[in-house]
């Protein structure tokens, strides 16, 4: 499996695999592409975990909405791998769970927190 994290202001696209854009017709299936309820917190936004099927290449992402920022879309190149995501983690002070696709409500917990829950910050 890969892995990129995504900030939930914007939206996953378009799928690439080594043949090209990801053909329904010949894999009979739709990318497997999913949102993971572990967070970050960076520079004050939420960034969720994706996970892709190992023969994703590239995910195209865009803004949900066009007045957040000038750019119409990215084409994310550089997937991470398992142990990249981790050492990413480790190096988070804020990791938290999100039990919804929402933040409303959710207070991430500190990892230097002691009083925090366990299943908030545990990988």
């Amino acid at each position: 499996m890969k892995y990129f994290f995504l900030s939930d202001s914007w939206t996953t696209g378009r799928v690439w695999e080594f043949g090209g854009l990801w053909n329904e017709s010949a894999w009979h299936r739709l990318p497997h592409l999913q949102q993971q309820s572990l967070c970050i917190q960076e520079n004050g936004e939420t960034l969720r975990l994706y996970q892709v099927e190992e023969a994703v290449l590239m995910v195209e992402v865009v803004p949900k909405a066009a007045t957040h920022s000038m750019i119409g879309q990215v084409v994310l190149k550089r997937l991470l791998s398992a142990e990249q995501v981790i050492e990413r983690l480790c190096q988070e002070e804020t990791i938290f769970n999100a039990l919804s696709h929402s933040t409303d409500g959710i207070t991430p917990a500190r990892l230097d927190n002691p009083a925090a829950e366990k299943s908030e910050t545990s990988v």
